[in-house]
């Protein structure tokens, strides 16, 4: 029978300064990828951002042009209410509400609703009988994305 002689390696200087250069080059890869994952992160959520804000500027530019529109179909004559063109722009307010709202971009609900600073600009305020103020108006429509308001709601607000 052989019987097998349990080896024990000796202390090795050598080896030993090898093993800790490694320990220590291995922790410094795991801290850079740490670092570059960090930073593809970073990267990731700073172009969402400028993503939201271009969208954000890019409406803001566009409302004017929807406003004209509503305010152009609200003072339509009653004899022209059929009218083909007058249809025809209708329609084009709605694909323009339709596109916003794909884009994730919302109307703020107004009349009826308590007045919200954060979401309402209060252009004027008339006495009730109340202590809440509920808006009763609205002026020009506010718009936001998510809970980004990219317009304030011009609006009237009563107390009852």
């Amino acid at each position: 029978m052989n019987k097998s002689k349990k080896v024990t390696p000796k202390s090795n200087p050598e080896v030993e300064a090898l093993n800790a250069k490694i320990i220590e080059l291995t922790e410094a890869l795991q801290r850079e990828r740490a670092d570059a994952t960090n930073i593809r992160r970073r990267h990731e959520d700073d172009l969402v951002s400028l993503r939201s804000r271009v969208k954000s500027m890019v409406i803001t530019d566009l409302l004017p042009v929807i406003d004209n529109f509503d305010r152009a179909l609200k003072h339509v004559p009653e004899d022209l209410e059929d009218n083909d063109y007058v249809k025809g722009v209708s329609v084009l307010v709605k694909q323009f509400e339709s596109t916003l709202s794909n884009m994730g971009v919302e109307k703020i609900k107004t009349v009826g609703e308590h007045f919200d600073p954060n979401l309402h600009e209060a252009v004027s305020m008339e006495d009730g009988e109340g202590t809440e103020e509920i808006v009763s108006e609205e002026l020009q429509s506010g718009y936001k994305i998510g809970d980004d308001v990219i317009r304030h709601a011009m609006v009237r607000v009563k107390q009852q």
